[in-house]
């Protein structure tokens, strides 16, 4: 096991820098649990400028089992009681006082010796710092937290060095926030995270308490308005449940459309989150269909299966994912949302289905099969034309090698057939069936003409793709756009609202103009989107991380990797959103003051299909406004590796510590 802090005195200084982003409160408290955790507690106070103090608890076991807490006691008279603990196992009032008495005598002993008949310093409104110098079992720490949550400060953080997994998930919804450097899944002993673990003597503790005191608290500046403190100030806590969206919710209003973005195209709680999301856009706000950044075939197999048109193997569904990067869909989180989506659908009575649908190009030669196919089932002579023309596409069957090929001219181009193709199914005439064997009719022949547009501007992005990146980026932005507004002036045709919820990856949903991608000449979907139907009517919302792990491959066409996801740059956004000391939170982009000081560019990241590490900062940082670039961004310090659906032979559950544990340094 690995030594990560010379002594405790390092471990507050390491602390220090990741609780940096509380340095700008007037009102900071810095509350140690004695005796450990007061040299770590000092530092801390010392770079932070806050005020420090001690705070004495101490737990009440259970008599005769004292290792099972009935409640606790702190300095200042405090007390709490697990009444129905207590019920549960009978104990009488006696046996209860008895405890108390005797936990009381040794808190007030030391209070005597610390404090020496000072009071302890008022918490009520103000922001607490809980710090000891590691968590085993966290129990200190669980009752600490209970005491002076009920006496009510305006912020209550937990920090520590080191931690036990397990004593880490105990603090869960007790602190506003926690703060930890380092939490291995090995966890032994805190002392072993330690060079120098000796024990800290009642004289040190008395010795730190007059220093600071003696250092006092400087003069309370006048509070700046630095990105850090904004977003700090606007950021809203979320705890994973629900609830978390209850902001956004209230943002949709009337708006159509819905852009939910991600950081990476292998992080399951961007997923988890966006399926949770749009469960509630669907049931709350009556949106209508989720269109992905998937291609348009794979995706149909999919809403053909919520829709209960084929078959209820759910998992067989994801067959149409074959090809790279399969995971990308073919995962447990999308597994999941889409058993929600057809069991929802299945209780929706005569309501029409929900739809789930792709909006990319890369399905060139199945989009084609799929137009014949169609044609095949309406009009035999049509189906043959279209053969006929398409047949130029079928030398290879591999669109890179046929764009190649066009692009150095070694063989024609089929833009014109394909062209034609499309402009023929557009002419054809409507169903002249009615009810709902002609919105069947009418949605067969709309998916054939999506496939259709496919095939003609996949072809020209192929070409593309050996002319110019902007151009290529460029056109497959311009198609999902495109099909996003063709779907949704389909379900209005149908007689529907057209709310669309959007999934897709951050760089194409975020506002390009805000990038610099905008100011190299490249536009996205969310760009086309504010320019056609304006703000107002729609809400781009945006994902960060800052560590973790991510599912990625190293270079396209390879196999699907967990691979660690580094600590983001220091001047990046997300290091700026893991500043504030908050772990996960939602963060208006709206407001006037936000969108003020986050005015200015900062690096953001962006990891695709592909993950290189070795060359982040070039291969996936781009500069952005971020608050030009979105309406409301979800951030999470660390995200988990979506796990694929089938077997991945490289994928494995890897949970060794990155290379650049801890996270202070």
């Amino acid at each position: 096991m690995d030594i990560v802090f010379r002594n405790r005195r390092d471990a507050g200084q390491r602390l220090a820098r990741r609780l940096v982003g509380y340095a700008d409160e007037a009102d900071l408290l810095i509350l140690a649990l004695p005796r450990g955790g007061v040299p770590v507690a000092f530092e801390v106070a010392k770079a932070l400028h806050g005020e420090l103090d001690v705070l004495v608890v101490r737990k009440l076991g259970v008599p005769g089992h004292p290792e099972f807490a009935m409640g606790a006691i702190a300095s200042g008279g405090q007390q709490i009681i697990d009444s129905a603990l207590i019920a549960q196992i009978g104990l009488e009032r006696a046996e209860i006082e008895a405890v108390i008495q005797t936990e009381r005598a040794e808190l007030e002993r030391r209070d005597r010796v610390y404090r020496r008949d000072r009071p302890p310093l008022s918490v009520a409104g103000r922001c607490v710092i809980v710090i000891d110098d590691g968590l085993a079992t966290g129990a200190s720490m669980v009752a600490a937290l209970k005491v002076l949550r009920a006496q009510a400060p305006r912020r209550l953080v937990a920090a520590v060095p080191v931690a036990s997994p397990i004593g880490l998930r105990r603090l869960q919804g007790l602190a506003d926030a926690v703060v930890c450097l380092d939490a291995p899944q090995d966890f032994r002993a805190v002392g072993l995270f330690f060079q120098e673990f000796g024990q800290t003597e009642d004289s040190e503790v008395q010795r730190l308490l007059v220093a600071a005191r003696g250092r006092g608290r400087p003069p309370a500046a006048p509070r700046l308005h630095t990105p850090l403190t904004v977003t700090r100030a606007a950021a809203i806590p979320t705890t994973g449940s629900r609830e978390d969206y209850d902001l956004l919710i209230e943002q949709v209003g009337d708006r159509s459309l819905v852009l939910l973005g991600e950081a990476s195209h292998g992080s399951r709680e961007f997923y988890r989150m966006r399926a949770e999301i749009t469960q509630r856009l669907i049931e709350e706000c009556g949106f209508e269909a989720i269109a992905v950044e998937a291609d348009w075939p794979d995706a149909y197999a999919l809403n053909r299966h919520v829709r209960g048109l084929e078959g209820h193997d759910t998992l067989a569904a994801f067959d149409a994912f074959e090809r790279f990067p399969e995971w990308m869909w073919r995962n447990r989180e999308v597994y999941d949302f889409i058993r929600w989506l057809a069991a929802c659908n299945a209780d929706r009575a005569e309501a029409l289905p929900v739809g789930f649908y792709g909006l990319d190009l890369y399905s060139l030669y199945r989009s084609a099969d799929a137009v014949i196919d169609y044609l095949e089932t309406t009009d035999a002579e049509q189906a043959e034309i279209a053969r006929r023309r398409y047949a130029c596409l079928d030398h290879v069957r591999d669109p890179q090698q046929y764009g190649m090929e066009v692009a150095t001219n070694l063989r024609p181009s089929c833009q014109e057939a394909v062209t034609r193709q499309l402009a023929e199914l557009r002419r054809s005439p409507g169903s002249p069936l009615t009810g709902i064997q002609a919105l069947a009719a009418d949605d067969e022949r709309f998916v054939a003409e999506r496939n259709a547009a496919v095939v003609r501007n996949a072809e020209i992005y192929y070409r593309a793709m050996f002319a110019s990146r902007v151009k290529s980026w460029n056109l497959r932005d311009d198609h999902m756009a495109d099909t996003l507004f063709a779907l949704q002036q389909h379900l209005r045709d149908q007689g529907r609202a057209g709310r669309i919820v959007v999934w897709a990856h951050n760089s194409h949903l975020g506002d390009a103009r805000a990038t610099s991608m905008g100011r190299g000449g490249e536009w996205n979907l969310g760009q086309r989107v504010r320019e056609r139907i304006g703000p107002d009517h729609a809400l781009l919302v945006g994902f960060t991380t800052y560590t973790g792990f991510v599912s990625a491959a190293h270079d396209w066409g390879g196999h699907v990797e967990r691979m660690r996801v580094r600590p983001a740059l220091k001047d990046s956004v997300e290091h700026l959103f893991y500043c504030t000391g908050l772990d996960r939170f939602c963060l208006p982009l709206t407001a006037q003051a936000v969108g003020r000081d986050l005015r200015e560019p900062m690096l953001e990241r962006a990891i695709g299909v592909i993950y290189r590490p070795e060359t982040e900062r070039a291969s996936h940082y781009f500069d952005a406004q971020i608050a030009r670039q979105f309406d409301m961004v979800f951030h999470l310090d660390e995200t988990e590796a979506v796990e694929p659906l089938y077997e991945a032979a490289h994928w494995h559950d890897d949970h060794e510590l990155p290379e650049t544990y801890p996270f202070g340094v």
